[in-house]
């Protein structure tokens, strides 16, 4: 049963239902040993940051910022935070020195507490840019610290300042005044245009998010829930918290490059994500059958196909499949797809939600197959994660993104903008005030900038409308439905689509190197790098047939007419992606110009195919 506490007792209100229980399964840093974490311990440790914190002087509503990746350090700061009615401001652990700078200056934050490394290293350089900023605190003791900055301090030094609980009778008086009203978080978008936005959340936001989620997400305290976005990331936060109201217990993972290694160790029932998780799961089980025997082969499509007719053709409509279906379903499950979750990691899985970007149907489709429940949904930071989802054991829809929560309104507005409204919306962006009234219209809508629409129910995206693209021949096109298209296809690791006022659609393509190099060396294809790879005539002729194949069901002006192979990744470090890993289009455009403008040019430069 969800414990409905305000956010500054949680922990010490569920430690008093589960006890000596295990809240967290957790890594430390630079270790491959998971360890429990009971609600116990959980709450002692936060009742010491509480009590640390008010030792160094912070005061209500105060703020300081958390500048890592996930860890169980994290978690304890944050609900010490909040125990004390100080605002705590996420960053991703990617983000760089010049962006942290503009935060910590525009919220006006005392206290950073850092991750490793290379955390410590850019709050350092900007210390002295922020008059604010008063210490860093290290949650690795690992990291070095610098002989020019006395303030810093390690995480367990500053754990220490906490350890009497000699502020114990202040904190619970804080407690007594904690408010809906107060401000919980400023989540900072990463933006893909421009400059970041303070998201304020406060605690009613989450109170409301909570009690509309459990009425249709089904995680409860036997769920082991493994967290795999970042902290930062408003799906995962919201859904880690949602998860701890419940009872269940999170598996902290620290590097999300290991995730599937993680998966496997620690079994996990839950998870929360984005699609490119599922793509690579979805191409790696692929790539493995297309290994296999035709023998194997021909066990594996038969169960895949077994599965959809069990869990697409009926389960997702609401039917009930005949028994015949049940039986050759539970045979094909232990026989077959069992096996596959379990190759993941996933023997017993409940939900897994799944949000953030388009949703390849094809992608959707497998997963639910395969025995897997996946959660489709859509959400903002603005609306504090959750606007619509499927809900489990109800009919669904591949494609859609499920049906609103309890509570908020939603209404199609001009140029089909979904406009949303309720107690889970933020008030506005901190500092903001000309954005705020631009936002919100005279009926307190929130204006989301996505396009969508609802039918029987349910809600479906279509695009955000300021990255339609409108060809030179007034043709719309919607850049994120062609790139998924293309990266279910195992050669295709990034895409970036152009049409922007062009005559056609064309795109630029980094390759997914370990598969298309391996495939380069089976076909006796000699080469001396990347940039000759992908210049090579048989690889483009190999990638445009792919394109082809993968774009059959596409209008003729929305197909991709001609395309680049890249040598190098979209990276954040040179600003095309943002901290979520979306693409920044005008960096991008700017970026590969020359590329661009050569593929609209009247003859086509190497690596450049003209369809």
């Amino acid at each position: 049963m969800q414990n409905r506490s305000h956010l500054s007792v949680l922990i010490h209100s569920q430690a008093k239902k589960y006890g000596n229980r295990t809240a967290l399964v957790r890594q430390g840093f630079g270790s491959s040993k998971w360890t429990d974490v009971s609600w116990n311990q959980f709450s002692l440790n936060v009742k010491k940051v509480s009590n640390a914190l008010l030792a160094l002087g912070m005061k209500p509503q105060e703020k300081i910022a958390v500048f890592s990746q996930n860890c169980a350090e994290y978690l304890y700061t944050d609900f010490g935070a909040y125990g004390i009615r100080v605002v705590s401001i996420p960053f991703y652990a990617t983000t760089s020195g010049q962006q942290i700078q503009y935060m910590i200056n525009d919220a006006g934050v005392r206290l950073v507490f850092v991750g490793e490394q290379e955390q410590y290293d850019k709050a350092h350089r900007v210390h002295a840019l922020c008059p604010t900023m008063e210490r860093i605190i290290v949650f690795d003791r690992h990291v070095r610290l610098s002989m020019h900055d006395p303030e810093a301090m390690y995480f367990d030094d500053f754990i220490k300042l906490g350890e009497d609980l000699s502020h114990e009778q202040e904190v619970e008086a804080l407690w007594k005044q904690a408010s809906d009203d107060d401000l919980c978080n400023i989540l900072y978008t990463s933006g893909t245009t421009g400059e970041s936005k303070g998201v304020m959340l406060t605690y009613g936001q989450y109170a409301a998010a909570f009690k509309a989620n459990a009425a249709c997400v089904p995680v409860g305290e036997k769920d082991r829930v493994i967290d795999f976005l970042p902290f930062t990331h408003i799906f995962e936060r919201g859904w880690a918290y949602l998860c701890l109201t419940e009872g269940a217990t999170l598996i902290v993972n620290v590097n999300p490059h290991k995730i599937q290694e993680s998966m496997r160790e620690t079994h996990p029932t839950c998870m929360s994500s984005v699609p490119r998780f599922w793509e690579k799961v979805y191409q790696a089980v692929k790539a493995k059958i297309d290994r296999s025997s035709a023998t194997q082969q021909k066990i594996f499509y038969s169960a895949w196909k077994i599965g959809k007719e069990y869990n697409i053709d009926y389960l997702s409509k609401g039917k009930r499949p005949p028994l015949t279906l049940r039986l050759k379903y539970k045979l094909a499950d232990k026989a077959v797809l069992s096996l596959v979750r379990k190759q993941i990691g996933l023997e017993h899985p409940n939900i897994f939600p799944t949000a953030g970007a388009y949703v390849s149907p094809e992608v959707e489709e497998f997963v639910h197959s395969i025995g897997i429940c996946m959660i489709v949904g859509y959400g903002l930071t603005e609306s504090l994660a959750t606007v619509s989802c499927d809900h489990k054991g109800e009919p669904f829809t591949i494609g859609s993104c499920g049906r609103p929560i309890n509570s908020i309104q939603i209404k199609i507005g001009e140029d089909n903008e979904i406009l949303l409204k309720g107690p889970t919306i933020t008030k506005g962006y901190y500092n903001r005030p000309e954005l705020n009234e631009k936002t919100f219209d005279a009926d307190g809508f929130f204006h989301t900038g996505d396009a969508g629409y609802l039918k029987n129910g349910e809600l479906y995206l279509t695009e955000r409308i300021k990255d339609l693209f409108k060809t030179s021949n007034g043709k719309y096109i919607a850049p994120q439905m062609i790139e998924s298209l293309l990266l279910v296809d195992k050669f295709v690791d990034q895409v970036a689509v152009i049409a922007d006022q062009r005559k056609f659609v064309s795109a630029l393509v980094v390759p997914e190197y370990s598969v298309l190099e391996a495939w380069a060396h089976q076909h006796g294809i000699q080469f001396a790098d990347r940039v000759e790879l992908c210049k090579n005539k048989q690889v483009i002729d190999m990638m445009t047939e792919r394109i082809d194949t993968l774009q059959q069901g596409l209008a003729h002006y929305e197909q991709i007419k001609r395309f680049t192979l890249l040598p190098h990744h979209f990276s954040m470090q040179n600003g095309e992606m943002t901290n979520t890993l979306k693409l920044r289009r005008p960096i991008v455009n700017e970026h590969y110009k020359d590329i661009i403008d050569d593929m609209y040019a009247n003859t086509p430069s190497d690596g450049i195919i003209t369809k």
